[in-house]
């Protein structure tokens, strides 16, 4: 399969085609803000009419899947996204030809370490490629800059 990854700021699939706005970055922070990844998934032909499980997880700069308090007991989980995929062969469509499958996931903002780098990597069936990563840093505060502490309500 070939695959075509997008960082954007919001990204929609409608009547089979990706709706990016803000796309083509590769920079962000240092204060977490939405995002998203589009992705443009060539089916090929004899591929049609199979599921397929895709894996979309945000990695760190040294390979490692990033986690974050987002179980119910606040314990870590890793920063993923599944989903089955299946497409189906349009009547009509010339033999041979690949099918498009288009992708949107919204994320939003990821408390992620400012002055790092991080990737999302797609797997599909348990298979990666290279090309099918989108790399991005995440800034780092200015020098001398103190980012706000959020303090707990004061109980009355």
């Amino acid at each position: 399969m070939k695959v075509t990854l997008l960082l954007a700021d919001f990204a929609q699939v409608s009547e089979g085609k990706l709706n990016i706005i803000g796309g083509g970055w590769s920079v962000t922070g240092p204060f977490p803000v939405p995002s998203a990844v589009a992705a443009k998934i060539e089916v090929p032909w004899d591929e049609a009419n199979k599921r397929h499980h895709i894996l979309l997880e945000l990695k760190d700069e040294d390979g490692h899947s990033v986690e974050l308090p987002t179980a119910p007991d606040g314990s870590p989980k890793p920063i993923k996204v599944s989903a089955e995929l299946e497409v189906g062969r349009p009547p009509g469509l010339a033999p041979g030809t690949p099918l498009d499958a288009p992708m949107a996931v919204n994320i939003g903002p990821l408390p992620l370490t400012p002055g790092r780098r991080y990737s999302w990597e797609l797997s599909i069936d348990g298979e990666t490629r290279e090309d099918w990563r989108v790399t991005f840093s995440f800034r780092a505060f200015p020098p001398g800059f103190q980012p706000p502490t959020v303090q707990a309500p004061h109980p009355s």
